[in-house]
């Protein structure tokens, strides 16, 4: 079933109002299995209203409208499915009564203009708002069905969850592609899609690529009277050629990954930090029960506290500066042994806008301390560099995921994804 969304308002163009109730409703419609094709945004008018819908239907199965069933005068959905389908608008005394109770009950004044949202479509179907004052509508035109939805969000979600996914989910039944999201860190999109190119090349199956900061997430889109074969298959080939850039699964997260194998393994974790401020501690403290892994943090910003807190050598830090591998190292090391913990975790780098020590904005070094003399350092490449104010924030958040993922991957004792993933961008650069 292919669907298009249309969100009506002034307030959405304008960028007054951030367009969540898409979103929300992607996801959802996402989840039973019908498949968004479009969404639109339009502005409080009566003919821009209309021809958007007709457009829509011209596709797609059904549109979803969300806004434009208050009680004022630009709320003009209603109006506008009216004159689409050539019906008047009727008044719904059963509508009528709840809306005056509900004014009464409140103790607020009536006034008639909230009785606009009493009126309906001559030959639309209610779909009752339990939480709010203007229906939704369910209505037939030429070119197929509209719902609309009230804008304001809780009222919007409410009805969506009581009377329209059940009945689009009995529309899509034994019909709903099936999907599967891997998660993977550290490898660029363009790369993970070059090396998928034989999943992509399976008839039925259909990949997204869903990036975050030095993240990316893999959905497996399987369709057809064996999607739930396809999916599988899709999902080892995609797994056999990712190989250790893929994390987890669906609601799987880096740092909830790295909790669970430390504790498979009676182990723990502190960290030291420069660059990210505590970013990195945040993070590993964020899942309930964290304590029982994450030893603690110290975050030694000023380059004198790296030595006095950490133990990083005074010579080197002289010789070097902060943004260094060895001092990364070393940072780690002294983690580990000042906070009694299994491994070591650090984060040294330049997060801007000005370069530090010579070292240009986007430098950054993470590294890995562990039992029986485990080292590691690595310094990933980030797509930020130059005296931008906004790349600070980018480049803190991936240095945290980055340096999550050496933990990962030190603790599995596997090697790093990039390795092959540097092989491909060589060929592409050849090519």
């Amino acid at each position: 079933m292919r669907v298009e969304l249309l969100t009506i308002g002034d307030e959405l163009l304008l960028g007054d109002t951030i367009n969540g109730n898409a979103a929300w409703l992607g996801q959802r419609l996402a989840e039973i299995g019908v498949e968004v094709t479009r969404s639109v945004v339009v502005g409080d008018g009566l003919d821009i209203i209309i021809e958007a819908a007709e457009d829509a239907l011209s596709r797609a199965d059904a549109v979803i409208t969300t806004g434009g069933l208050g009680p004022t005068y630009d709320d003009l959905t209603r109006d506008a499915l009216a004159k689409a389908a050539g019906v008047r608008l009727l008044l719904d005394p059963a509508l009528e009564k709840r809306l005056r109770d509900r004014i009464a009950a409140s103790g607020r004044p009536f006034r008639p203009m909230v009785l606009r949202m009493a009126e309906v479509p001559e030959g639309a179907t209610l779909l009752g708002n339990p939480v709010g004052g203007a229906p939704g509508l369910r209505m037939d035109l030429p070119g197929g069905v509209v719902y609309a939805l009230p804008g304001v969000p809780h009222e919007m979600r409410a009805i969506t969850t009581d009377r329209l996914l059940p009945e689009l989910r009995g529309r899509v039944a034994g019909q709903a592609p099936l999907r599967r999201t891997l998660r993977t860190a550290g490898v660029w999109e363009s790369v993970l899609a070059t090396r998928l190119a034989p999943v992509e090349a399976l008839e039925g199956v259909r990949l997204a690529y869903l990036p975050d900061p030095a993240e990316v997430k893999v959905r497996i889109t399987a369709s057809g009277p064996d999607a739930k074969v396809l999916l599988g298959e899709a999902e080892e080939l995609t797994r056999d050629l990712l190989g250790t850039a893929v994390y987890g699964a669906e609601g799987d997260t880096l740092d909830r990954v790295v909790h669970r194998l430390l504790a498979e393994r009676s182990a723990t974790v502190a960290v030291a930090e420069s660059l990210t401020g505590g970013l990195l501690g945040a993070e590993l403290t964020a899942m309930p029960g964290s304590s029982a892994t994450f030893a603690g943090g110290i975050v030694a910003y000023a380059t004198a506290l790296k030595e006095a807190l950490l133990g990083v050598p005074g010579e080197l830090l002289d010789r070097r500066g902060a943004v260094d591998p060895d001092v990364a190292l070393a940072m780690a090391a002294g983690a580990r042994e000042r906070l009694g913990a299994s491994y070591g975790l650090a984060v040294t780098g330049v997060a801007g806008p000005d370069p530090q020590d010579g070292r240009p904005v986007g430098t950054v070094h993470v590294a890995v301390t562990g039992p029986g003399g485990m080292s590691a350092v690595e310094s990933p490449p980030l797509p930020v560099h130059g005296p931008d104010e906004r790349a600070r924030p980018l480049i803190r958040r991936m240095t945290v995921v980055h340096a999550l993922d050496l933990l990962r991957r030190q603790i599995l004792g596997v090697a790093a994804a990039h390795e092959w993933a540097d092989g491909l961008e060589d060929r592409e650069e050849t090519a």
